[in-house]
């Protein structure tokens, strides 16, 4: 029954509202200056209705609404439901994760260029972001390459006694240990401002003038290192294409239309030059390219893209200029400085749009053919499952034991929600035992469920796991298959075979069809997370029982060892006064653990 809308029932102010369907699940959410009017304004004459608001409508059986002081809070209140819920006709940017940043913290006297996922409000610069952590870090090794400043993280340059190889190569001044001057490191600072905000030209000249200067001084040591940092700042930034001077920060966001769905394309764009991208597609979206619809567009998606800890430019670009004081209020709170949404204008930004856009059509005709991949089919359910999760039992002879959970989220690993079940008490090689364990602690998790459980093994596996589920009432929860290995068969390859409750027999799937070959890739990384977590436990708790097995030293102070040291050859070579900087150790205890610890690391050599 379709929803009889009464203008009276809403109050005239800021607030969300909420749009939900018969079964009481959330259809779409959105927020506005004037409750009233803005509802309204979806039950006017249907030829102004777009066909998106037109089928929403027809599944639209109730509407809430929750009002606000303002109509920033109501951004806010409406950007947290929209992740929270995941209303089907929203655009839900399922992005949650930081992009690497460059900081440089200029608060301390000899600061070092580290990675970084969150801008924190202090004194420190960040340059970035960076989509591909690998590309960040291939970034960082030239910079320390061209920069004489140190390499180590803080806790290793508070604690070393000696240089390291980076000031013998002639990369580290060596201010761990040695008298260094903060205004002559302070100038290696500067120019590393230079080189990452893009002032190459203006760095190149001034190295050039120390050199010189340092000639004319007769220092021609100093000469031939600045001689060869300007020859590697040169190389460097000869690969580097500008854009266009002068430009400065921005990000540049692009709404594509395409059949079957919406897309996103975003340009970083840093002292003109575009330095990385990213695009999102959302299949069975709508957009019409008017200023009120990427209006909403754009408050929606940037108050889900942006955060407090994310880096924020000066000036965003889109399409159009969009007027929406809260987004810029809110931005701006979010930067801790002023944000501009302008309009793209001039050949120079229009051309950014144009990059935008062809990357994000190429990323579309991508997803696109991936579209055909079909799970539903497959599996015989009713829609595509979204968040996958597959589950490997590993052990080692017998022994540690414990269960590797992965997660995919829309084809993608999602690694922040990975999980180890540590399972001490199930009988060596027990595999089954070790499923049931799983299956009820993975009940009391506050982690949500997936829309499918993929298991790794066979019949006597799902068997298990579908038994947990009847006596813990969950049964139907969710969709359930396993993937077990065929082995070989008369000296031939066979293929995996998946199962499926209620059904003996295997699914018939053919061999290197796409869904079979993706649950292979989920399996696969399902297996690497078991085995590389068991692994890791047990070099680590080997070690720790080595360790534990020195006079005087018990769970407690080994466990203050690793968290001081974090590295066991640091910790067998530290010294008397190393040691005393460890909580809990004091003088005679230090002098104590430094004499055990040469011998064992004697007897163990």
């Amino acid at each position: 029954m379709q929803y009889q809308f009464n203008p009276l029932d809403f109050p005239q102010g800021p607030g969300v509202y909420l749009m939900k369907d018969e079964q009481n699940r959330f259809v779409y959410v959105g927020k506005a200056k004037d409750l009233r009017s803005r509802l309204s304004s979806y039950f006017r004459s249907i030829q102004t209705q777009t066909p998106k608001t037109r089928v929403l409508l027809t599944r639209v059986s109730k509407i809430e609404y929750i009002t606000t002081l303002s109509e920033k809070e109501a951004l806010l209140l409406e950007s947290s439901l929209i992740k929270k819920h995941r209303p089907r006709y929203n655009i839900v940017l399922r992005d949650d994760k930081q992009y690497v940043l460059f900081r440089l913290n200029k608060a301390l006297p000899y600061p070092a260029l580290e990675l970084t996922r969150s801008a924190k409000k202090d004194k420190s610069l960040y340059f970035g972001p960076f989509t591909s952590a690998l590309a960040a870090r291939q970034t960082l090794k030239v910079i320390n390459r061209l920069f004489m400043l140190r390499k180590c993280g803080h806790k290793k340059f508070r604690n070393r006694v000696r240089p390291c190889l980076q000031y013998f190569i002639k990369r580290c001044p060596g201010p761990c240990c040695l008298e260094v001057s903060p205004e002559e490191y302070g100038l290696e600072v500067r120019r590393l401002e230079m080189f990452l905000s893009g002032r190459s030209g203006e760095l190149l000249r001034r190295l050039e003038k120390d050199m010189h200067q340092a000639a004319l001084e007769l220092n021609f040591e100093k000469a031939a290192l600045i001689r060869d940092q300007v020859s590697a700042v040169r190389q460097t930034t000869q690969a580097q294409s500008v854009v266009f001077p002068g430009m400065g920060d921005m990000d540049v966001f692009v709404p594509v239309q395409v059949h079957g769905g919406l897309g996103i394309g975003i340009l970083f764009v840093r002292q003109g030059k575009v330095l990385d991208s990213r695009n999102f597609f959302w299949p069975e979206q709508d957009f019409e390219e008017s200023s009120i619809e990427l209006s909403g567009v754009a408050a929606g998606l940037l108050s889900q893209f942006y955060g407090p800890d994310k880096y924020i430019p000066e000036k965003i670009v889109l399409p159009q200029k969009v007027h929406d004081p809260a987004l810029v209020q809110l931005l701006s709170e979010y930067r801790r400085g002023k944000v501009r949404l302008i309009g793209a204008r001039g050949e120079s930004m229009k051309g950014l749009l144009h990059i935008a856009r062809n990357n994000c059509l190429e990323h579309v005709r991508e997803k696109m053919q991936t579209c055909t991949l079909s799970l539903a089919r497959v599996f015989r359910l009713e829609q595509e499952p979204e968040r996958i999760e597959c589950i490997d039992v590993s052990h080692l002879f017998g022994q540690s034991t414990r269960v590797g959970v992965v997660v995919f989220v829309d084809g993608e690993p999602r690694k922040q929600d990975y999980r180890t079940y540590k399972l001490p008490g199930v009988p060596p090689g027990d595999d089954y035992q070790a499923m049931r364990e799983f299956m009820y602690r993975r009940s009391s998790s506050s982690m949500p469920w997936p829309d499918l459980l993929l298991i790794d093994g066979g019949r006597g596996q799902l068997g298990c796991v579908c038994r947990v589920l009847q006596e813990l009432s969950l049964e139907g929860s969710f969709a359930l298959a396993a993937i077990a290995k065929a082995g070989t068969r008369s000296g031939s390859g066979a293929d995996d075979q998946l199962f499926i409750p209620g059904r003996g027999n295997p699914l018939p799937v053919r061999r290197n069809s796409p869904e079979l070959l993706f649950l292979q890739k989920i399996r696969d990384e399902a297996h690497r997370f078991a085995l590389h977590s068991m692994h890791k436990n047990r070099r680590k708790s080997s070690v720790s029982s080595g360790l534990e097995n020195i006079p005087g030293l018990g769970p407690k102070r080994v466990r203050a060892l690793w968290d001081y040291f974090g590295d066991l050859h640091k910790i067998i070579n530290a010294t008397e006064d190393q040691l005393k900087q460890v909580p809990g150790f004091g003088p005679e205890r230090a002098r104590k653990t430094e004499l055990a610890l040469k011998k064992w690391n004697t007897i163990n050599s």
